[in-house]
């Protein structure tokens, strides 16, 4: 009886030994795959390494935020590609953002008062452009941003103390500049820019009470900071309409 199943111990351990050598464990596999991709790898100099290194150690969220923006413009697209700009470059991007909306405005406010079937301005146009891109945008973003620093909340009270200080602040200083700089463009002097200012500024402002208060309302109350510049200047494309039409118009006569 020992005899037998010293026998057979040794044959079933044979066995077990063969069936090793010929199914290796998933640990043998992991580290044969190891080695294949470390031969791979091998291949690239050895400074890459260093500096991907270097890179992943000082910047510990960079691989998080590649991966969040790659897979929001892969999903959204232009949306994607959009808020990614405002995110890494958020100044230049709402600057061309407000020159484009304030080149359309003033395209259809031309086309509305029949200029073009006269002729095309397109001068006017490149100033609305540049007034857009240079002055109306890099202010919306540190004005919306002081206001979210000084007034945080977004309760209803804090909504109309900002909506507020838009009116009484913000729009008549960037209104001011908006008429003195076209008359400035249009070659019109210091008296007559005075002049301009006494006729159209006070109309434009008590005009823009009908319209901002319930856009700013929706702006700061619904929407977040890095996206009010770009909200506030899509309400502003139908102001603009009506803003470069008043500046169109003629010089005041100083006799």
């Amino acid at each position: 009886m020992c005899a037998f199943f010293l026998r057979n111990g040794s044959k079933a351990h044979h066995s077990l030994h063969h069936l090793c050598r010929r199914r290796p464990s998933i640990e043998s596999w992991n580290i044969k795959n190891q080695l294949q991709h470390s031969k791979v790898y091998s291949r690239l100099p050895h400074s890459f390494y260093r500096k991907t290194k270097e890179f992943e150690l000082s910047n510990p969220s960079f691989l998080a935020f590649f991966s969040g923006v790659s897979s929001s413009a892969s999903k959204f697209g232009l949306v994607g590609w959009y808020l990614e700009k405002l995110n890494s470059r958020p100044i230049i991007t709402k600057s061309i953002t407000c020159g484009l909306i304030l080149t359309a405005a003033d395209f259809s406010s031309q086309t509305i008062a029949g200029s073009l079937l006269e002729q095309y301005d397109l001068t006017r146009t490149l100033r609305m452009a540049g007034y857009g891109a240079l002055i109306v945008g890099p202010s919306l973003h540190f004005w919306f941003n002081f206001l979210s620093t000084c007034f945080p909340k977004r309760d209803v009270i804090t909504t109309f103390k900002k909506i507020a200080l838009g009116q009484t602040v913000y729009g008549p200083a960037i209104n001011s500049v908006f008429f003195s700089m076209n008359a400035v463009a249009q070659g019109e002097s210091s008296s007559e820019i005075v002049a301009r200012l006494k006729r159209d500024l006070v109309p434009t402002i008590v005009s823009g009470l009908m319209y901002w208060p319930i856009c700013d309302f929706i702006t700061f109350k619904f929407v977040p900071v890095h996206l009010q510049p770009l909200v506030s200047n899509t309400f502003s494309y139908v102001w603009n309409v009506y803003l470069t039409y008043v500046a169109s118009q003629q010089k005041v006569s100083m006799v």
